[in-house]
């Protein structure tokens, strides 16, 4: 266990007769709409649970709330309903034909549990009100589900890092300052500030809840996480490393905008840096391609230097949707943030970084390391009752 996190505590036995709440920000955001889909289909047995780190045998013995047994709901801008969104993600190959009316009871369901976030445009509250009335929704949600813990995981689109003279707290870190009031797990999934806003320092120290992370790893950056290693172990050197990304969807469009591409861009650098022990030459390019939908198209060139200066080039393409590579981890991440609430910890989770691009401090930076961290702590949560 990280000293950053307080030691498990006994408690009662997980998962036997308790329901866990996940209050997505975004929730009606494809990453929201395919986890809520996808964990409806899991639990009925309609699909396989392939991307889930948590069903995989390493964590039978964790403790791990039953996907059956999570409660969905959470706070967006926009109110087009769960199952529309869903069936606009089946027609462009996101779920499954057929998945969305499978479901549509279970979708229905979350719906009804969404509020209106913000702050939208002419609202006149204060930060303090705004917080005051995102706690309201939470807290309520937990109360009126009967659910024994919330989990708060933000998917909503990335944000630009708040500038130096910025009066107002990111919307991303009024959420987290909810989560922490209303006593819930924090998961964020995206390059937003969140949580690590110096204003919050206070509070997430006194909270006594468990939060991890920032920007979810779903492709391009999980490779680096890998060849970057493979580089460093074989002492080639790394010239240069370059990337372009082609996406579209609402990722696309709020990428589009320079100030949240740089947020998205320092995640993907920085595991170079933690790797390589230095940032080579290059950059990465986030192109937003409408027509490309819900699907991505990532391009790695890597300039690198083998023995007796040797030049060569590694190149690899990553063509994937976003929606259903980020799905499983978040549900994942709110699995293990419910159980590690449970089990009586507080505080940062670095044991979680094998889910994010800027995971918490203390957190090995290649892939490989924080998969064996990660199995540690649930074989940790296990012992934990």
């Amino acid at each position: 266990m990280s000293d950053d996190a307080k030691q498990p505590a006994a408690g009662p036995e997980p998962g036997r007769g308790q329901r866990t709440g996940v209050w997505f920000i975004g929730a009606r955001g494809s990453v929201a709409t395919t986890a809520v889909a996808g964990c409806a289909a899991l639990a009925a047995g309609l699909r396989p649970p392939t991307g889930m780190v948590t069903e995989t045998p390493a964590f039978a013995s964790a403790g791990l709330p039953p996907l059956a047994s999570l409660v969905f709901g959470g706070h967006d801008t926009v109110d087009w309903s769960l199952p529309k969104r869903a069936e606009a993600l089946a027609e462009q190959g996101v779920l499954p034909p057929g998945l969305a009316g499978s479901v549509h009871t279970e979708l229905a369901a979350a719906d009804r549990e969404i509020r209106t976030g913000g702050p939208l445009p002419g609202d006149g509250r204060s930060d303090e009100q705004l917080i005051a009335a995102f706690t309201g929704d939470i807290a309520g949600f937990t109360a009126r589900t009967g659910v024994a813990r919330t989990v708060v995981v933000n998917v909503a689109s990335t944000e630009p890092l708040p500038g130096a003279g910025d009066e107002r707290l990111p919307a991303s870190s009024l959420y987290a300052a909810a989560a922490l009031r209303a006593g819930c797990a924090y998961v964020n999934f995206t390059p937003s500030t969140g949580i690590r806003h110096p204003a919050l320092a206070a509070l997430a120290a006194g909270a006594g809840v468990p939060h991890a992370g920032r920007d979810g790893k779903t492709g391009q950056t999980l490779l680096r996480a890998v060849l970057a290693p493979m580089f460093h172990q074989r002492a080639l050197e790394v010239r240069a490393w370059s990337g372009t990304n082609l996406l579209g969807g609402g990722d696309g469009a709020a990428l589009a905008d320079q100030a949240a591409a740089a947020a998205k861009n320092a995640g993907k650098n920085r595991v170079l840096a933690d790797n390589l022990g230095t940032m080579p030459e290059g950059e990465v390019h986030i192109d937003d391609v409408p027509a490309l939908g819900e699907w991505k198209t990532a391009w790695d060139h890597v300039a690198f230097e083998g023995f007796l200066g040797s030049r060569m080039i590694l190149q690899t393409i990553w063509q994937g949707c976003d929606s259903a590579l980020a799905a499983p981890l978040v549900l994942d991440l709110a699995r293990l943030a419910a159980r590690a609430h449970q089990a009586g910890l507080s505080g940062p989770l670095p044991q979680l970084g094998f889910y994010f691009k800027d995971p918490d401090d203390h957190a090995a930076p290649a892939l490989a390391q924080q998969y064996q961290a990660l199995t540690a702590f649930a074989a940790d949560l296990g012992r934990a009752r």
